[in-house]
């Protein structure tokens, strides 16, 4: 009988939903025990009480991986820093360590980050920013449903908190394997977060993958294969 691979833990994009998830997650062999935390959609949670949400997952006596989309790589660094005793690996996708917005147009972004959250997500917008020009009807309306589900105040005061994140020295405390996941047609996350994040981790392993930003969801299957592979070598 061979050894049972760690626990999944995914923590979700911006939305929190935890919904978008799912082809990921049918995507994994058999066997794969995974836990999708989800965040509340009717407040807002700083990165540090998200934190202390998300740090009874962590108690688990079971092997775990922590596998972080975007908006939750920075609560992965935090949480991996504190050093929970089973954990055995963190998978970063699409992540970032510092605002990935920098400069004039992070001020920018700060200022008008309340009006893009009061309207509804057009579908143009799916397609430029998040999930590629040829994404399907039904991956538009499953991202739609997602963030129109979630309190404008809340996406916005989320997105604040990515523009003043600032995980460096937890990231630097970090003692299990990496894998960063990079979207290489990636519209919201530069190459510079991966830089800087192997600045700090220069071991960090890597896997670049022809995608948009939402790669998880674009490519569930290809993802889901890299992070099995990822686990295979942690066992």
């Amino acid at each position: 009988m061979g050894l049972r691979p760690p626990k999944l833990i995914l923590l979700p994009g911006m939305d929190g939903t935890g919904e978008l998830f799912a082809d990921f997650v049918k995507a994994l062999p058999v066997g794969y025990e995974v836990e999708v935390m989800r965040y509340p959609a009717d407040r807002f949670l700083s990165y540090d009480q998200l934190m202390a949400l998300t740090q009874s997952a962590l108690s688990t006596p079971e092997p775990f991986v922590l596998v972080a989309e975007s908006f939750s790589t920075p609560l992965a660094a935090q949480l991996a820093a504190t050093q929970p005793p089973n954990l055995k690996g963190i998978v970063l996708c699409a992540g970032f360590a510092t605002s990935p917005v920098r400069g004039w147009l992070r001020s920018l972004c700060l200022l008008l980050a309340p009006a893009p959250f009061n309207v509804s997500l057009p579908e143009f917008a799916v397609r430029y920013w998040l999930a590629g020009s040829n994404v399907s009807p039904r991956l538009i309306a499953a991202v739609q449903t997602a963030i129109s589900s979630v309190k404008p105040a809340v996406l916005s005061a989320r997105f604040r908190a990515v523009l003043a994140c600032d995980v460096r020295a937890e990231l630097g405390k970090i003692a299990v394997p990496i894998l960063y996941l990079q979207a290489e047609q990636d519209r919201v996350v530069n190459k510079s977060c991966l830089e800087e994040i192997r600045r700090i981790k220069p071991q960090t392993a890597l896997t670049v993958i022809a995608g948009p930003h939402l790669l998880f969801q674009r490519e569930p299957q290809l993802t889901a294969d890299v992070v099995t592979e990822f686990i295979r070598q942690l066992m």
